[in-house]
């Protein structure tokens, strides 16, 4: 968890290993429009101490299921602007495949498990409070079979960056 913006060249070359034949990152992004609504940018709050805790544990678990070298989570609290990066995901791994389902697993379980609420703000002045976590209806990586699929998060209101 980071209360201000992260030099992300620092998370990376702890990812750096010689034994490291791949990296794999995602960067989540504010981006202006969620569900047609113009946005200006987002607040993010969490129980910091219960969300640094998951997230080291969802790292653990990745480094377990995966034949991975290394992997970093970092997600924002506070105030953030468009195209401030939200969340950044990084895995280092002998081998792509595993470095790119490694990363998916990570941030599929962040954003059910690590509890960070998000408060959209709108153009129009208006703001709301939606779902960052424990969206129910969408397939989670540790649930989901060997292929790819996309995700369908139903109702709960919540979109990846």
């Amino acid at each position: 968890m980071a209360s201000a913006p992260v030099d992300l060249s620092m998370l990376r070359e702890d990812l750096h290993l010689a034994e490291a034949g791949g990296f794999c990152t995602f960067e989540g992004w504010v981006r202006n429009r969620n569900e047609g609504r113009p946005v200006d940018g987002l607040e993010y709050e969490s129980y910091e101490a219960l969300a640094q805790l998951e997230g080291e544990r969802i790292v653990a678990e990745a480094l377990e299921r995966f034949e991975i070298s290394q992997a970093v989570a970092m997600h924002r609290t506070g105030s953030l602007k468009v195209g401030d990066v939200a969340v950044w995901i990084g895995v280092s791994a002998p081998h792509r495949d595993a470095a790119f389902r490694a990363c998916r697993y990570i941030i599929d379980e962040i954003k059910h498990r690590v509890p960070v609420w998000k408060k959209e703000h709108y153009l129009d002045g208006d703001a709301e409070w939606v779902a960052c976590h424990h969206c129910q209806t969408a397939p989670r990586a540790s649930e989901a079979g060997a292929h790819d699929h996309e995700h369908d998060h139903g109702s709960c209101g919540h979109h990846h960056h």
